[in-house]
């Protein structure tokens, strides 16, 4: 990001542990996904990042157009809803089957996170649903500060 001032001589990139301290207790997660002829679409969605696995899973109507989409196209983007400290993770979105290694973890996780916030929210209810796993393949990471846009924007690629 030279043309913004990025990559000065003053520039320290941000450690992956402070994307991590973002993404693992945000509540409401932008997911951006393109249709097969690249028409976009973004909503909020809760969700849950798993550091230890580097993955993002949520969940959503079979009927969603974020579902449809990545049916078209799995090229999918997740960004916190900070726009000040702003992390954006780009990646492959998959649907986890119901016999998915994996998914029941996943929709534990998602519990523990929101039934606090919705006494409604349950297993049966996230199952009836598609869950979805989205594995990262590069991140961006900045603070939309003056005193700190060019000293710490920061790309992490996964792979």
């Amino acid at each position: 990001m030279q043309d913004y001032g990025v990559g000065g001589p003053g520039w320290s990139p941000l450690p992956w542990s402070w994307a991590a301290e973002r993404l693992v207790p945000n509540r409401n997660y932008w997911v951006v996904t393109a249709s097969a002829d690249a028409r976009p679409h973004a909503l909020p969605v809760w969700g849950v990042w798993d550091d230890d696995v580097q993955r993002f899973c949520f969940s959503c109507s079979p009927d969603a157009r974020k579902a449809r989409n990545l049916a078209e196209n799995p090229q999918v983007v997740v960004a916190v809803d900070d726009t000040v400290e702003c992390v954006s993770v780009e990646g492959r979105a998959r649907v986890l089957e119901p016999s998915a290694p994996g998914r029941e973890r996943w929709i534990d996780r998602y519990l523990a996170k929101y039934q606090p916030l919705s006494a409604a929210l349950t297993a049966e209810f996230v199952r009836s649903h598609l869950v979805v796993e989205v594995v990262p393949e590069r991140a961006f990471g900045i603070i939309e500060r003056d005193d700190e846009f060019a000293e710490r924007a920061t790309r992490w690629v996964f792979g």
